[in-house]
């Protein structure tokens, strides 16, 4: 079974977050929480249902990821990634989405 990690979109300002070990929503990949075995990712599910219901995030998905040598969570499909690293063009300048504020969930 590969590790897992939740992620959604928050539903503030749509940018994507994971779910960290304090049950919190961050913009950091490297922040969330790791699942490792089938309750694990059960609570995950459960979790975020939860903040789906309480309207704070939506596009919730478990997603699979590689936990690499050095530490860092690595996920499998490109989707994923392009969601971690950001956007895949440069913003123009005084586009509204160039500097989102950054807002805690």
């Amino acid at each position: 079974m590969s590790a897992k990690v939740l992620t959604a979109n928050r539903l503030t300002d749509g940018l994507a977050v994971w779910l960290d070990a304090n049950g919190r929503w961050c913009e950091d990949l490297q922040a969330a929480l790791v699942a490792r075995h089938d309750a694990a990712i059960e609570s995950l599910d459960e979790i975020g249902k939860r903040d789906f219901s309480a309207n704070k995030v939506v596009d919730l998905a478990v997603i699979d990821v590689e936990e690499r040598p050095d530490g860092r969570i690595w996920p499998l499909r490109l989707r994923e990634r392009i969601r971690a690293e950001g956007p895949t063009i440069p913003y123009a300048a005084g586009y509204a989405a160039a500097k989102p504020e950054r807002v805690e969930a």
